[in-house]
C-alpha cells in the first residue's frame, strides 16, 4: 500500500507547510537530507532542492497523510474508535518508586516504562527530550536505564525528536524506543508504514513508540520571554498545567511557586498547534497523560492515565504490573467518555481552523475530515 506521491518535494513543504504556519517542528525532514536543519524549535531550509518528491514530504506530518491507511496498517480495526483511534484499554497508573514520582511530571509512568524496556533489552536506545536552562528543548538518545528519570517532566517546547531517531537509526541495527508527541508519532508512523526506498531496513530499528497526550506546544522564544518576565533570573525546576478550570500554568522555581494566567500562556502557543487534531497521540503503542478523576487535582497530579493501543503496548504495561514497578487503581467509569469528548473537541476545533486556512470543508490541507474522525 502506498500513499499518493504527487508533486510534493521540498518546494511544496516550504510553500505549503512552513510558509503556512503548519510546520510542527517534529524534525522528520532533518537528518535524512542535508538541506534542512533544526535550530531552537524551528526547522529551516538552508539550501533549495529541486526534487519533486523526497523523504521530507513523504514523512512530514503536515504533508498529505492517509490517516485511514496508517490506521489499517498499524492497528487492529476492531480497536479503532472515532474519537481516540485504537484503544485496547484505559488504565490509571503511577510508579511505585516515590523518587521517580517526585522527579516526574505526574505519576512517573513514562520514565518507569522506558527504564523497564532498556533493562529488559526490549530496546537498546531511548530517544527522550531534554530541557535546557534557556527553555530550549533538545533530544537525546540514552541506553542507561538509571539515567531515564533525569529526563522526566514536560518540556512544553518542541524537541527535534524525529531528527534524533533519524540520526541513530542509520547506524548499526539497534532496537530504538521513542517518547513522542502526536505530530512526532505521526511522522514515525508514516516512516514505519510507508518507508521510502532505502529506508526499509532502517525502520526495522523502531521498536516502540510511547506517546504523550498533548494539547499544544509553546514557542521557546515566547516561553523564555514569559518566564523571564514572571520569574526573572530564578531557576525553573518544573512547569505544570492543572485542569482547565484552574486557568493557570504553574512555574516551580527555586524560590517557590509562580502562577501565570492561561490567557498569557496562550499567546505563546505555536501557530502549527492550531491545526493539530490529535490530543492523545493516536499513532503510538501506548500513550500517557495526566489523570483525571472525581478525587480532584490534588490526587490526580500524582497519577497518569494510559491508553493502550497495540499488543506490544499491552504486553509492556502487563510486564510493569507483574514486576511491581507500576501501581494501578480503578479507572472511574466515566473517564473513557470524558477522554473521548475532550479528544473530539480538539478534532472539531482543528477542522474549523483547517477550513479557515484552506477555504475547504473536506480536503483539509494534509488530510480529509472523515480521516480526522477515524472514519
Amino acid at each position: 500500500m502506498n500513499e499518493d506521491k504527487g508533486n510534493q518535494g521540498q518546494a511544496w513543504i516550504r510553500n505549503q507547510v512552513m510558509a503556512q504556519g503548519l510546520c510542527t517542528g517534529c524534525a522528520a525532514c532533518v537528518g535524512l537530507c542535508p538541506y534542512q536543519k533544526f535550530y531552537r524549535d524551528q526547522t529551516a531550509v538552508i539550501h533549495e532542492c529541486d526534487r519533486t518528491w523526497g523523504r521530507c514530504s513523504a514523512y512530514c506530518p503536515r504533508g498529505q497523510v492517509d490517516l485511514g491507511g496508517l490506521r489499517t496498517i498499524l492497528f487492529e480495526p476492531r480497536d479503532i474508535t472515532p474519537e481516540l483511534g485504537a484503544v485496547k484499554g484505559l488504565y490509571m497508573t503511577r510508579s511505585t518508586d516515590p523518587e521517580i514520582r517526585d522527579r516526574a511530571q505526574h505519576g512517573g509512568t513514562v520514565s518507569t516504562l522506558v527504564a523497564l524496556t532498556l533493562k529488559e533489552g526490549f530496546i537498546h536506545k531511548a530517544v527522550l527530550a531534554e530541557r535546557k536552562n534557556n527553555q530550549v528543548s533538545e533530544s537525546v538518545a540514552i541506553s542507561d536505564p538509571d539515567a531515564v528519570a533525569s529526563f522526566a517532566g514536560s518540556k512544553f517546547s518542541v524537541a527535534p525528536t524525529v531528527a534524533k531517531f533519524n540520526e541513530i537509526s542509520q547506524g548499526e541495527p539497534s532496537k530504538i524506543g521513542v517518547v513522542a508527541t502526536p505530530c512526532q508519532a505521526l511522522a514515525l508512523a508514516r516512516m514505519r508504514a510507508y518507508p521510502q526506498p532505502g529506508d526499509e531496513e532502517r525502520m526495522k530499528n523502531l521498536a516502540l513508540v510511547i506517546g504523550l497526550f498533548c494539547g499544544w506546544a509553546l514557542s521557546f522564544r515566547e516561553l523564555r520571554r514569559l518566564i523571564k518576565e514572571k520569574a526573572g533570573a530564578d531557576r525553573i525546576q518544573g512547569m505544570d498545567i492543572p485542569p482547565s478550570q484552574h486557568k493557570i500554568m504553574e512555574l516551580h522555581t527555586e524560590k517557590g511557586l509562580i502562577e501565570i494566567p492561561m490567557e498569557e500562556v496562550q499567546t505563546c502557543i505555536r501557530e502549527s498547534c492550531r491545526y493539530c487534531y490529535d490530543l492523545t497521540c493516536e499513532f503510538s503503542d501506548l500513550s500517557v497523560g495526566s489523570a483525571r478523576s472525581p478525587e480532584g487535582w490534588a490526587v490526580d497530579r500524582g497519577w497518569n492515565q494510559v491508553l493502550v493501543r497495540t499488543d506490544k503496548g499491552q504486553a509492556l504495561l502487563d510486564l510493569a504490573r507483574s514486576r511491581g514497578i507500576l501501581e494501578f487503581k480503578a479507572v472511574p467509569p466515566e473517564n473513557l467518555d470524558r477522554l473521548k469528548a475532550a479528544s473530539l473537541g480538539k478534532k472539531n476545533t482543528c477542522m474549523i481552523q483547517l477550513e479557515e486556512v484552506s477555504g475547504r470543508k473536506e480536503d483539509l490541507i494534509y488530510t480529509r475530515r472523515e480521516a480526522i474522525l477515524c472514519q
